[in-house]
């Protein structure tokens, strides 16, 4: 078996995992009916949506699990944990289970919430075992898929489901389908011990390929146009299908070994033969060249530069922790939120295309989060090529106009306003790893990281809730806002929040620029 068989197929295992694991992003799907069935308020809907981002404020317990635990049985844990918070919401609602009072209903979304971070923990863990010389690429191809969650979740209801039914479909695919690609996934993620870097370029152009042709296909069927050509069923298998195209690359690799065509994964021809590499290996040795010499030293030309290594308490104490922290609270938490509340806001437009929204802007996520990879893969060597913090200032001005675009009344204006902001928040929130381990190191990452992300779960709580008030305002006797006027003034206020934040990034990129530019 070659030896990047096991590590290939690892990353594919990610991709899976990460496809299903943004069950929260799905929420605006059946925000509405969920809504109905509850008899519950906007103030108590938008406390259900905050809820499921609160989860990650125990993110880091999956964290230390991951240290001292069996990487499947962390992997095992989370599933059990999203099964356990969407399975009882699913009972209740279908009247199987009783007395379900509404605060265990927003402690349940907590666990589920949480029960992300877990899974993620240990894609990001395997990824970075298995892909140390290229861990970024391979990070940001797997988290781009989250991207896709809330359009595969929608395919699957759409195509096995009544309308009436799309609350209580929603639950159960939460609660079972993770679970399900967790015990498939779960021997495909191991530690693999790879040595030295061998050549991967070829593999990750393919990869590259696979990855934005599996967009495309996304962004083109989340079109109310396309269900005249496919069907629900048919769009659930395709995508189903483009899940499964990664399997290529490490099959293609094996199957190719023994066909004596190994090039087209590796750029060059290669007969797989153990002695005669062996061989090759002592005389590169014996001749005073270093093995691999050509990838070690692509490793070290993309190794990444840190300002400084430091821990919390001297990360809070600095200018440009603050300003970072800020700029991620006005900028890719408050498209997280719009998101959020996007079945609310479609309602309230007399959109009725709310399925095929949640999909666009799943897609369009799917390839803001893939972009900042794609760049950095291929031009990180250009000078044309900007820093992280340069990238988020481009990113931030567009999203402040979208939001400013959402007071024009046409269906138009929210598909497009809505694509904007789900490219744009995948992109910062992409770009925030590399960020943060560039700005403070890579030492302490899990913390710091998770002391920036927190302001997720705290910007949620707080727009959202705001919005809710103005929603509440305009609601009628049955507590539904219809009327440009919901939301009119919380997109006034949205975009104010984040054309300050494009200001505050600006700084950002001001002061650290000494510092990229070496």
């Amino acid at each position: 078996m070659p030896q990047t068989f096991p590590q290939w197929l690892s990353l594919v295992g990610a991709i899976w995992l990460q496809s299903i694991n943004g069950t929260n992003t799905n929420f605006p799907a059946y925000s509405s009916q969920l809504k109905t069935l509850l008899s519950i308020s906007q103030l108590q809907l938008n406390n259900l949506a905050f809820a499921s981002d609160a989860g990650k404020l125990f993110g880091w317990i999956s964290g230390i699990a991951a240290v001292y635990m069996p990487l499947w049985l962390v992997l095992m844990f989370g599933a059990t944990l999203g099964l356990t918070g969407y399975v009882l919401q699913y009972l209740f609602i279908t009247n199987q289970i009783s007395s379900l009072s509404y605060g265990y209903i927003f402690l349940l979304t907590v666990v589920a919430g949480n029960s992300i971070c877990w899974i993620n923990t240990v894609c990001y863990v395997v990824i970075i075992r298995n892909f140390p010389s290229n861990r970024q690429v391979a990070v940001g191809i797997t988290t781009s898929y989250i991207g896709l969650s809330a359009k595969i979740y929608t395919d699957i209801v759409d195509a096995l489901y009544f309308p009436s039914k799309r609350a209580q479909a929603y639950l159960l695919l939460n609660s079972i389908l993770p679970l399900f690609v967790c015990v498939i996934a779960a021997p495909l993620l191991r530690d693999v011990k790879v040595g030295k870097c061998r050549r991967m370029r070829g593999r990750f152009i393919v990869m590259f390929v696979i990855t934005m042709l599996t967009g495309t296909y996304a962004i083109i069927g989340s079109f109310n146009w396309v269900s005249k050509i496919l069907s629900p069923l048919k769009n659930m298998i395709g995508i189903i299908v483009c899940l499964l195209v990664p399997l290529v690359i490490p099959f293609g690799e094996k199957i190719g070994d023994v066909l004596a065509i190994n090039w087209w994964l590796n750029g060059e021809p290669k007969v797989y033969n153990p002695t005669v590499e062996e061989n090759m290996s002592v005389e590169r040795v014996e001749n005073g060249v270093k093995e691999d010499e050509e990838d070690v030293s692509e490793i070290e030309d993309h190794e990444i530069g840190v300002m400084e290594e430091i821990g919390v308490k001297l990360m809070v104490k600095r200018v440009e922790f603050w300003l970072y922290f800020f700029v991620y609270l006005f900028g890719a938490t408050l498209g997280l939120v719009f998101l959020n509340n996007l079945g609310q806001i479609a309602e309230s437009r007399g959109f009725t295309g709310t399925s095929s929204l949640v999909s666009l802007s799943s897609s369009f996520g799917f390839f803001g989060r893939l972009l900042p990879s794609l760049f950095d893969y291929f031009f990180s060597r250009s000078k044309y090529m900007i820093s992280s913090t340069g990238a988020i200032v481009a990113l931030m001005a567009p999203m402040a106009g979208a939001f400013i675009l959402l007071l024009n009344t046409t269906n138009l204006a929210l598909y497009v306003s809505t694509a904007i902001i789900g490219i744009c928040t995948g992109a910062i929130t992409s770009l925030s790893v590399a960020t943060t381990t560039e700005l403070f190191g890579s030492k302490n990452f899990s913390v710091n990281h998770n002391i920036v992300v927190s302001n997720i779960p705290i910007g949620s709580f707080l727009y959202g809730y705001l919005a809710a008030l103005i929603y509440h305002k305009g609601s009628n006797e049955h507590g539904q806002c219809i009327g440009m006027d919901c939301y009119r003034y919380t997109f006034i206020f949205w975009g104010s929040l984040c054309f300050c934040g494009t200001f505050l990034a600006f700084i950002l990129y001001i002061r650290t620029r000494k510092f990229y530019s070496r």
